[in-house]
């Protein structure tokens, strides 16, 4: 079975979480039987080992990771892969765990955020 684990950055004010505490209901909602989970990197939980945990203890043996983060910065390409890698030595073979490129970095989210701002400059 595979999951999703939805990881953001995490910070001290919960407000911050609310748009992507919205993306993960909108996916579990359009998605209902996928095991799903949203961790942070920090300041708030579950954290992603947590998460990770979780999904394994759902059944799920493929795990997609996508990071909400805007750009390819040291978390995705540093800290995200070590986390990976950590999960990988202790799970083995059994569980694949599959990172997929930062939210950002897909065209319809580019596109979207553009057309937010000349939706500005066009009421």
């Amino acid at each position: 079975m595979d999951g999703l684990l939805l990881f953001a950055h995490g910070a001290r004010d919960p407000a911050w979480a609310r748009p992507f505490e919205a993306v993960a209901a909108r996916v579990q909602t359009a998605r209902p039987g996928t095991p799903l989970a949203l961790a942070y990197l920090e300041f708030m939980t579950p954290s992603f080992d947590e998460a990770a945990q979780a999904l394994v203890a759902a059944g799920c043996r493929r795990i997609h990771v996508l990071p909400l983060f805007l750009g390819s910065g040291g978390h995705v390409r540093k800290d995200v892969p070590a986390l990976i890698e950590g999960l990988r030595l202790s799970h083995g073979a059994q569980i694949e765990w599959q990172l997929h490129e930062p939210v950002g970095d897909a065209e319809p989210v580019s596109r979207a955020m553009a057309e937010v701002a000349l939706n500005l400059l066009n009421p």
